[in-house]
């Protein structure tokens, strides 16, 4: 007799097991690409990355802005100084050393080091899926007791890793009155110049947030469109200095993560306060300044509308139709009403951090299915361990990248400033947990897509 007719489960071919699977291939996971290189990883990594190509802060990529922190602080050079993916090297190898020290400048220009960041991305390109959309991510069982992670991809591609993480980016916050209204003339910075340039000859821009973007947006509209009228609104009374004393930018040390994340839930809520506006709802003093003077030369030459400040405002109503916005306004302090009409609006309000409360999301669209596996809390939402990794004594390892703002502090909160070391301690925690210490290397037959 022959051998029975193999059951629709036994035909269905499964994909291998990749080791660790990496979401998202920004500059969290890059910096992990990199820390996993330098420590002789020797397990099977891959990620898969929803834009076609790398790119850092594509949209915002304006001209004359420059980067927050301080150079150093790039993808590996805080963990490994001599390491060839560092800043400095950079630098070296683009023969633009002597020409960038003889700037004199604090800071990068935003473009130069998003054009670092590209480069550093290269060296690999043989480690990632571009242009995949990630769909679900589930704890599965596997062979024997064995309990994987399945990935899905909007094309159909399945995943299958002994461990995961997760680093698509924070999701945009939208605030409630623009809600279903996104399109081609309400948009968040994250659509900013795609956006932006399809707008042909606009009269009224409205600008919503208070922050480093929002004042760097002003001074773009300003120079892309000098005869509109443009308008800053805010929920405060003016455009904020950023907290930069040296004493609490000790924020940004890596003992203040430990400090941080030993603290209990209502301690880091308190913190986060207190510190808000070292990172939040404030802009750097040349920005301002520089939107101040240019608000002033407006007014010299009898336009004052053109950079008009709009404070102590909440939105209460956006209604679109007709190719205009129209915004009801109301002043938090008196409650005097204004009505606005816009040609487009563009929402520089940053982004949510996990938790609830304001400007918190409970659950990153990616974790919503893994409530189950791991410690969940209706409040704080997904537990998240000193190593990134989400609490779950019998689940895979899951780390989430750069989405910790609210458990590891400040130093998560999408900037580069702790971004290396982050991306060591998950790299050594994860080599430890799958026991793969000793070179790198890309899943097995991952160039022939398996589709489930």
């Amino acid at each position: 007799m022959g051998r029975p007719a193999a059951s629709p489960e036994e035909s269905v071919v499964k994909p291998p097991i990749i080791d660790l699977i990496g979401i998202g291939f920004g500059p969290a996971n890059l910096a992990l690409a990199v820390a996993l290189d330098e420590a002789g990883f020797s397990g099977s990594v891959h990620f898969i990355e929803a834009r076609p190509a790398f790119a850092w802060q594509p949209t915002m990529l304006l001209r004359g802005s420059d980067i927050q922190h301080n150079p150093l602080r790039d993808l590996i050079t805080p963990v490994n100084p001599r390491s060839r993916f560092g800043f400095v090297n950079y630098l070296h190898q683009s023969g633009r050393f002597f020409d960038y020290l003889n700037l004199g400048s604090a800071y990068p220009l935003r473009r130069e080091f998003a054009h670092y960041v590209e480069w550093v991305s290269e060296h690999f390109s043989h480690l990632v899926s571009y242009g995949h959309t990630v769909t679900g991510l589930q704890v599965v069982h596997g062979a024997g007791a064995d309990r994987l992670l399945q990935v899905d991809c909007a094309d159909g591609t399945r995943y299958l890793a002994r461990a995961a993480v997760i680093g698509p980016g924070r999701s945009a916050n939208i605030p409630e009155p623009f809600t279903g209204l996104l399109g081609e003339t309400i948009f968040h910075l994250s659509d900013y110049l795609p956006k932006i340039t399809q707008l042909s000859q606009p009269e009224k821009i409205v600008v919503v947030g208070a922050s480093q973007s929002a004042v760097e947006i002003m001074l773009d509209l300003d120079g892309r469109f000098p005869q509109a009228e443009i308008h800053g609104l805010m929920r405060g009374y003016g455009y904020r200095l950023k907290d930069t004393s040296p004493f609490t930018g000790e924020i940004y040390f890596p003992q203040f993560t430990d400090y941080f994340h030993a603290a209990s839930w209502d301690g880091r809520m308190a913190l986060s306060r207190e510190l808000r506006s070292t990172n939040y709802s404030a802009a750097d003093a040349d920005v301002i300044n520089q939107l101040y003077l240019r608000r002033y030369e407006s007014r010299l030459e009898g336009r004052p509308g053109h950079l008009d400040i709009i404070n102590n405002a909440d939105i209460r109503r956006c209604i679109s139709a007709g190719g205009k916005t129209r915004l009801t306004i109301q002043d938090r302090y008196t409650q005097t009403i204004r009505e606005l009409a816009a040609d487009a609006v563009v929402l520089a309000t940053g982004f949510l951090d996990l938790g609830s409360g304001g400007q918190r999301e409970l659950l990153h669209p990616l974790l919503t299915e893994l409530c189950n596996e791991y410690e969940f809390h209706p409040v704080q939402g997904l537990a998240v361990a000193r190593d990134y990794s989400l609490v779950g004594p019998d689940a895979p390892p899951v780390y989430l990248n750069g989405l910790c703002e609210s458990s590891h502090g400040f130093g998560d909160a999408g900037s580069f400033s702790l971004l290396s070391i982050r991306a060591r301690d998950i790299a050594t925690s994860v080599a430890q947990r799958l026991d793969r210490r000793a070179p790198i290397r890309p899943p097995p037959k991952l160039a022939t897509a398996l589709r489930a």
